[in-house]
């Protein structure tokens, strides 16, 4: 196969502390060489003015297949990530029927190489049908191939469930991923609870649901020696619990969604059911606060929480409408317009949570560009100025909250295994 030369980028590897002008070569589905000069049959990819980054990772994904296939495929979900410029996403385990056996992990996985698109890795179950009470047979979903393990979007309610399988992953170096949500103290909410909710008479989702949970969850790993990492954080209090526990050394990460750091509680005004989200939106000062904790550290990795809906069922009242939205394709410009463009964050410091970030978190020898990984590239028009256009998304929903919005920066292109899978335009 002839070489690819990726030239002229500007390449930005966190995991090799790398950030400069150069060439970029592949060959045979590997990374082989930097300064590489161009040599005749080869395929030249011009990068000039552009970004050249590790294949992103989104660990944090609904594909919605098996089941709700009104939703999403995997087909779809793969299509949308990689316009998103991902290379592998984590698909959850909240299909029906959940991913709690080896022949739902293999079915995910057929149907992704069956696809084309981009890679895709699985979470599978914690518990036997995401029930909550007897644990899954995690062996054995190990050796599917799963890479973690989550009742997502369920929490594990059980305290004693969630210890042994803290335990139990410690065999096989797995991380549970926790939904962190007391559901006794939302059951029937819609949005958070503060002065929006009481204005606008919507039975209101606390803080404190998340808090609680996260305290317990920190406390289990602290306990087991376990690996635990926490979905979608997005309040003031859970992102301290999270900073004090990384002080103690406890063996816990944690990831943020864009719309999260992006947009509040305020936007439910419109009872607009786009804009409904689990965790929900929340004030201004948590935004802020999830804005502090990505800048710190707190925070290792950007997720977009992909979660499709069919339009019917997003068209319903506000309080019988699902949780959700979707974000694989909005996720890398909002990361570029409201974190690295207001310089809240730099691209080294950005690109590390899309990439060697969750890359470490699943165990996957990605989210790199060293001499001999695998070829996942994603080289980002970072100048680029669109406005995000709700019926252009290649997901099969549309329920973005971010329809309209003005953005820059947008992948390029993405190259999976050394070959080029998406092109914009």
């Amino acid at each position: 196969m002839n070489r690819l030369l990726v030239q002229n980028g500007r390449v930005i590897d966190p995991s090799q502390g790398l950030d400069r002008v150069t060439n970029l070569a592949v060959e045979d589905g590997r990374i082989t060489g930097y300064d590489a000069e161009p040599r005749d049959g080869d395929r030249v990819l011009d990068a000039t003015g552009k970004i050249v980054a590790p294949g992103l990772i989104d660990m944090h994904v609904h594909l919605c297949e098996p089941g709700r296939e009104e939703d999403e495929t995997i087909a779809t979900g793969t299509a949308a990530a990689l316009a998103g410029g991902f290379t592998t996403i984590a698909c959850m385990p909240d299909t029906e029927p959940p991913l709690d056996s080896p022949a739902g992990v293999e079915f995910i996985r057929l149907q992704a190489e069956r696809a084309g698109h981009c890679r895709v890795e699985v979470i599978a179950a914690v518990s036997k049908g995401r029930a909550g009470t007897e644990l899954s047979e995690m062996g054995q979903l190990v050796r599917a191939g799963a890479v973690a393990f989550s009742d997502n979007a369920s929490p594990v309610f059980n305290p004693e469930l969630m210890r042994r399988a803290l335990e139990y992953c410690l065999m096989f170096d797995r991380a549970i991923l926790s939904h962190a949500e007391a559901r006794e103290l939302t059951l029937g909410g819609v949005m958070h609870e503060g002065q929006v909710s009481l204005v606008l008479g919507l039975s209101g989702i606390p803080a404190a649901a998340e808090d609680v949970m996260v305290g317990r969850d920190i406390v289990l790993s602290e306990a087991t020696g376990g690996r635990i990492h926490l979905l979608h954080l997005s309040t003031v209090g859970a992102l301290e619990i999270v900073r004090r526990a990384k002080r103690r050394n406890v063996r816990v990460t944690a990831e943020v969604a864009p719309h999260h750091f992006s947009l509040t509680d305020e936007r439910l005004r419109s009872f607009d059911s786009n804009f409904k989200t689990s965790p929900p939106l929340r004030s201004r000062e948590d935004v802020e606060a999830c804005i502090a904790g990505l800048a710190d550290g707190t925070i290792d990795v950007i997720a977009s929480d992909h979660s499709p809906h069919a339009r019917e069922k997003k068209m319903q009242e506000l309080d019988l409408a699902p949780f959700g939205v979707v974000g694989l394709e909005t996720c890398l410009p909002l990361v570029i317009s409201e974190l690295i463009e207001p310089g809240r964050l730099d691209w080294p410091t950005a690109l590390a949570k899309l990439t060697i970030n969750p890359a470490r978190i699943l165990r996957l020898d990605r989210g790199t560009l060293a001499i001999g990984a695998p070829a996942d590239i994603t080289v980002i028009d970072p100048s680029v100025r669109w406005t995000i256009d709700a019926e252009a998304l290649r997901s099969k929903s549309k329920n973005t909250p971010f329809a309209g919005r003005a953005v820059r920066g947008r992948a390029d292109t993405v190259i999976v295994g050394g070959a080029v899978r998406f092109r914009a335009g």
